[in-house]
């Protein structure tokens, strides 16, 4: 029996900054705000697919793709791959596909590439969910190993860093070590991990997330209520998303409530945006 595509899958070359990359995206079209989805680290575009089994989204062209030295994408030089590198290659894609205004979301390192993204073209961006993305030093729990376990021989530290991921107690760890060796490159792992720790220490995440001029969302686990800024972001406007049964994996761990609160967000942009066409039509009809 066959069934429809969902999503069109391909390879594109590009020329990132230099470096030649094969890059594997899946997307569709529609005639709706399209949403451009950013992995985390170890992880692949296959986390949003789903998104075509979502009757909220219908109509929602939407891209995703897999990151410079991760999944199906191949990469001319790892050592060149760092979160800079990250965020051309989601302004390339970007005009790839001809995008002007969009949703953004990202995960983890994904979410701080669509932070800096956001920071650098913030008339661009219609919304931002950041799913655990980095915003402050605290948040560097997976990067900060490339430190404090510091070992010269790549390969020697992702063997050691997926053991240690996968002994973790937090929701969905062990399920996503498994597959860590096949999604990424060893000599990719360094440079990311070492521009995540200095962006979160020394680049004011904080001020580029909390400066953001659209609808902004931060989603966590319900095991990392303790990070120490949440109240601070909420204060200051940005929508938080506790997700249940959950640690840093939602799309993993509780990926229907995951989409729901996508959704939401998505949805009060919409709402904005129609408060703003009928006050703008109030004020052109009573002048």
């Amino acid at each position: 029996m066959s069934h429809p595509a969902r999503f069109t899958h391909e390879k594109i070359p590009l020329n990132i900054n230099g470096v030649q990359v094969d890059l594997a995206v899946i997307h569709r079209a529609g005639p709706k705000a399209p949403i451009l989805f950013l992995h985390g680290f170890g992880s692949t575009k296959e986390d949003y697919a789903d998104i075509t089994l979502q009757p909220s989204f219908d109509g929602h062209p939407f891209i995703a793709y897999d990151a410079p030295g991760c999944g199906e994408t191949a990469c001319t030089d790892l050592s060149r791959i760092n979160i800079p590198l990250l965020v051309e290659t989601a302004q390339v894609v970007l005009r790839h596909f001809g995008v002007d205004k969009f949703h953004l979301v990202g995960h983890s390192m994904g979410g701080l590439t669509g932070l800096m993204l956001a920071y650098g073209e913030p008339e661009r961006v219609l919304s931002f969910v950041d799913i655990e993305g980095n915003i402050a030093p605290e948040d560097c729990f997976l990067s900060r190993q490339i430190h404090d376990h510091r070992r010269d021989d790549d390969a020697r530290f992702f063997r050691d860093f997926i053991e240690r991921t996968r002994l973790a107690p937090d929701p969905a760890s062990a399920l996503y070590a498994a597959s860590l060796a096949y999604k990424v490159r060893a000599r990719a792992v360094r440079g990311i991990f070492e521009s995540m720790v200095d962006l979160s220490d020394n680049g004011q995440l904080m001020e580029k997330f909390l400066a953001l001029p659209f609808p902004r969302q931060y989603m966590y686990g319900m095991t990392n209520s303790h990070l120490s800024y949440l109240n601070h972001i909420a204060a200051q406007g940005v929508q938080l998303a506790c997700i249940p049964n959950c640690g840093h994996f939602p799309m993993y761990s509780n990926p229907v409530v995951m989409w729901e609160h996508i959704k939401m967000l998505q949805d009060r942009v919409q709402t904005l945006g129609a408060a703003v066409l009928e006050s703008d039509g109030t004020a052109r009809s009573s002048t």
